[in-house]
């Protein structure tokens, strides 16, 4: 079965790829023909999320083992089957490239193919360039400007202030006393 997916960009307005992958293939060599068609070089920190209803974030698989939850499956690129988490045409995924500044493309499952199969994957449609792979220091503080103090006073940041009779006291007990006596 062959999977036909569509990249985005919400940076580049006419950047689009269209991938052709194999759906027994791995999420890692899915990134790496994401990075292949986009002239990036390996070695940043990527991952894919899983999206349901639209584009809500559920399921991410990594490039790396990550510490996680015991209680949270957790998945790695490499060990990860594409057809064990993307069953359904429309299907969303998001492909982080820039984790640093929150930089990702949008991917959909625009078509799966039956009774065919790839040994790789394979670039079939390539529209404009791709956005630069990271941003310099400068570009992302020109992203996200960090405030100064100078920038707001105490009541942006804690809103009208606090009016303490609108903070009810009665009934706890409060004591001068050692409370771990």
């Amino acid at each position: 079965m062959i999977y036909r997916f569509i990249i985005i960009s919400d940076e580049v307005d006419n950047f689009m790829r269209e991938i052709q992958i194999d759906a027994d293939a791995t999420f890692l060599e899915f990134h790496k023909a994401i990075q292949k068609s986009c002239g990036y070089e390996d070695g940043e920190m990527t991952s894919f999320t899983i999206c349901e209803n639209g584009w809500e974030k559920c399921q991410e698989i990594t490039l790396e083992e990550m510490d996680t939850e015991s209680d949270q499956d957790s998945y790695v690129m490499a060990d990860t089957h594409i057809e064990d988490l993307i069953e359904e045409e429309k299907q969303h995924l998001i492909y982080t490239f820039d984790p640093l500044a929150d930089r990702c493309f949008f991917i959909e499952l625009a078509e799966i193919i039956t009774g065919k199969s790839l040994k790789t994957p394979k670039v079939s449609r390539q529209m404009g360039n791709a956005p630069q792979q990271t941003l310099d220091f400068d570009e992302l503080m020109a992203r996200n400007p960090i405030s100064t103090s100078s920038d707001f006073d105490d009541d942006d940041m804690y809103g009208d202030g606090i009016d303490d009779e609108e903070i009810g006291l009665e009934g706890l007990e409060i004591s001068d006393g050692n409370p771990y006596e």
